[in-house]
């Protein structure tokens, strides 16, 4: 992409920029649970767009553009942590009653019979629980397992280009995801009962329905 000079290269970059700082900043601190961590990535993320803006091919791309060097930067920081010993605790082994990532949302996976909301899945669920317990939910998942739904789940990408970025095999991707999902699904569960949205919580006298 080319500029008529330096000030109009600076205005086209900082009127793009500007409407998608919040969601930027947001990405981040799902995908590094931290708010200094995810500052220092978004503004990480914004140096390298605008050294690299030059290279945009489409404009009218500059947001998936922007959001992928937020991705990659992460990536980079990421993949040098996880070069330090891991615990036994963050195994990518999947148990056998995981469930399978292929075709797998997390709302039809709380989509059971005996919840007890109507309409909309998403909509009635994300009335009812705060962003919050969502986030906090995230938050609790280990680091591989996070990482892995964020860019699936809230990035988009495809299990092949996770591979890619995370430079890990396919099967290691479904395993996270496998895990992650199993994970989340659980916490969000019973989020669900102690809001009475599914079936088991107690009633006024404390005895189950």
């Amino acid at each position: 992409m080319t500029f008529r000079d330096a000030n109009h290269r600076r205005q086209w970059f900082e009127q793009r920029l500007e409407p998608l700082m919040d969601r930027l900043y947001g990405t981040a601190l799902r995908l590094t649970r931290n708010p200094d961590d995810a500052e220092d990535i978004v503004a990480e993320a914004v140096v390298r767009a605008w050294t690299r803006l030059d290279k945009l091919r489409d404009p009218e791309r500059f947001d998936a553009w922007l959001f992928h060097i937020l991705t990659n930067t992460f990536i980079s920081e990421w993949r040098r942590r996880q070069s330090r010993p891991r615990a036994a605790a963050d195994s990518d082994t999947a148990s056998p009653d995981d469930l399978d990532a292929d075709g797998f949302t997390l709302f039809q996976q709380l989509h059971q019979p005996f919840l007890l909301w109507w309409g909309s899945l998403e909509d009635q669920f994300f009335n009812s629980l705060l962003q919050e317990e969502l986030q906090e939910a995230l938050d609790a998942l280990p680091d591989p397992y996070r990482v892995a739904i964020v860019l699936v789940e809230v990035q988009g990408y495809t299990y092949e280009e996770v591979s890619g970025l995370l430079g890990i095999p396919l099967g290691t991707v479904r395993s996270r995801l496998n895990r992650a999902r199993s994970l989340l699904q659980k916490r969000l569960w019973q989020q669900a009962k102690e809001v009475g949205m599914a079936a088991g919580h107690t009633d006024k006298g404390g005895q189950k329905p």
